[in-house]
């Protein structure tokens, strides 16, 4: 169980201006939470489902109550993630509000159960909750390290990366795709196969993998991007016998039309006041534009790297510039990405571009622009030298290690060459 700060406190501390009401009017899909009873409190540790396409995706979520004030974290694997900005409990209704992501939890204490929502502008889960039991599983064979899913898809993407990691009864395991992993789902062996899931407020996924006689997984897919899926994981080794393509290379993904010219971009900042490539703060300087948006998980999980980028090396010479592109329900008030921005603590450019339906018409220069994140860097000329797209979180393990360290020598590549 996680500790966690006093709610009211952490609740004081996190609190920013933003409709806490959402509208509740998009498809419903049912949610299951296992929570505690009345008399127990909130306080504690839930299990939960959320139903996917028909399908039920255990995750858990801490709560920690303190008087009316309640806070709610959801999970990454075992890691803490996406808390609450703040929340109540009063006369038998529970609300939450995560204003990063522009959702809302509302449910009610019924004969010690929590049902209700889960809501984003766009989406609505209902809820049930009950409290969380240990779990116990058994033991399978060993399935830890990489594998390869050939899964030809519109990203124009050939093969995906499955990631596992196994620590004694329990596994973790992502799939890395081009625009970035999946989070970490958990859990581990039970009648013959592995069965792991996720949902931290984003990105549910449910991944039942089957190890079969000549070393490959049997594996089904559940989650919000794909759907369902039935799919097959080989070590590389089996994956290049078989004439299993590689994964993307996030580092030649995307590109532009003409290396040669300045990438130009020109978007507005909160003061409505346009910025462009020409600013006087991007000359002479190596700039990172940053293809983002508040909705974008893998955004998420890229934002404190780029900020502790920008912390180290802003003063030789780095600047980065977001250009945030929103769901249309955002572009009246953006109300999201300045909880984005506080969530973080950053401290670089970010500059509101619009609708992400029109990407491409705002950045008419570039080839194959299709995930977020995508980040171009800039030389201290202003031109396109390398291109990044995607981003990963702890879950893929040595691969985002080297993600991290790769940009890390890149970015200091480009600060020493002269303008």
């Amino acid at each position: 169980m996680i500790g966690l700060k006093p709610a009211a406190a952490l609740l004081a501390a996190t609190a920013i201006a933003a409709p806490f009401a959402l509208a509740a009017n998009g498809p419903a899909r049912a949610v299951q939470i296992q929570s505690q009873s009345q008399s127990a409190g909130l306080t504690g540790l839930w299990d939960a489902t959320v139903n996917v396409e028909g399908t039920l995706i255990p995750f858990k979520l801490q709560l920690a109550q303190d008087g009316s004030g309640v806070r709610g974290v959801f999970f990454d694997g075992e890691r803490p993630i996406n808390p609450s900005n703040r929340g109540s409990f009063q006369a038998g209704r529970l609300q939450l509000a995560f204003d990063s992501y522009a959702t809302r939890l509302d449910a009610r204490l019924q004969n010690g159960a929590l049902r209700g929502t889960y809501a984003s502008p766009t989406l609505t889960y209902a809820i049930e909750a009950r409290p969380a039991r240990p779990v116990v599983y058994g033991k399978g064979p060993g399935i830890a390290g990489d594998w390869l899913i050939a899964n030809p898809n519109s990203k124009s993407e050939k093969a995906w990366r499955l990631i596992v990691q196994q620590k004694a009864d329990r596994t973790y395991a992502t799939i890395l795709r081009v625009d970035g992993d999946t989070g970490t789902l958990s859990g581990g062996f039970q009648n013959g196969l592995y069965r792991l899931s996720r949902y931290a407020g984003e990105r549910p996924g449910l991944l039942e993998m089957s190890p079969q006689k000549d070393g490959s997984l049997d594996i089904r897919l559940v989650d919000d991007d794909f759907g369902k899926q039935m799919l097959k994981a080989y070590r590389p080794d089996m994956a290049a016998k078989r004439g299993v393509a590689l994964p993307a290379d996030p580092a030649r993904f995307t590109g532009v039309k003409d290396k040669n010219e300045p990438f130009r971009f020109a978007a507005k900042d909160f003061a409505g006041k346009t910025v462009t490539n020409a600013d006087p703060r991007f000359k002479d300087k190596v700039v990172l534009v940053n293809i983002m948006g508040s909705w974008c998980p893998n955004c998420h999980d890229e934002a404190p790297f780029m900020e502790a980028l920008y912390k180290k090396y802003h003063s030789k010479g780095l600047e980065i510039v977001a250009l945030d592109f929103e769901k249309p329900d955002q572009l009246p008030n953006p109300w999201r990405i300045k909880a984005f921005i506080k969530k973080y603590g950053l401290t670089y450019t970010v500059l509101l571009a619009g609708d992400r339906a029109n990407v491409l018409k705002v950045l008419p220069q570039t080839v194959n622009l299709k995930a977020w994140p995508t980040t171009f860097f800039l030389g201290r000329d202003g031109k396109v030298k390398i291109v990044h797209v995607g981003f990963t979180s702890p879950g893929s393990g040595a691969h985002d290690a080297r993600l991290k360290a790769e940009i890390t020598r890149e970015v200091e590549g480009l600060l020493a060459q002269k303008g």
